[in-house]
């Protein structure tokens, strides 16, 4: 008669379809009510979860060419920034105002009528 515990049985067809579309192995685990250790350690378990993982990035990455071929935009740019390094560039000139000044030369021609001020109220009084 064989003691200890029952052996756990994992669904792997299940593992192979949650890891296809990206859940966690945490997430698994709560769903086999199976802790996340026990599964770590069950060879065939990362063997087909890895590969889960692998087939859902080339499903998602085949449907973004497919919408991208299909005129859209947004999955134009996002592929352009991905493969080909395109960025989005936009300059902003924070050195210049709307009156076409620098805040240094503004910032000092407020001191100085500050100071001017200053001298004509002593100079009055």
């Amino acid at each position: 008669m064989a003691g200890g515990r029952p052996k756990i049985v994992i669904d792997y067809e299940m593992v192979k379809k949650l890891a296809h579309i990206h859940c966690t192995q945490d997430e698994i685990a709560s769903m086999m009510d199976i802790s996340v250790r026990t599964l770590q350690r069950d060879d065939e378990f990362c063997r087909i979860y890895k590969r889960g993982i692998e087939t859902g990035c080339a499903s998602l990455r085949r449907l973004q060419w497919k919408a991208a071929e299909k005129g859209d935009k947004t999955m134009l740019v996002w592929l352009g920034k991905i493969y080909l390094k395109q960025v989005d560039k936009q300059e902003i000139d924070q050195n210049v105002y709307e009156n076409g000044k620098k805040p240094v030369e503004e910032l000092k021609e407020s001191i100085d009528k500050i100071r001017r001020d200053k001298k004509k109220n002593e100079d009055n009084t």
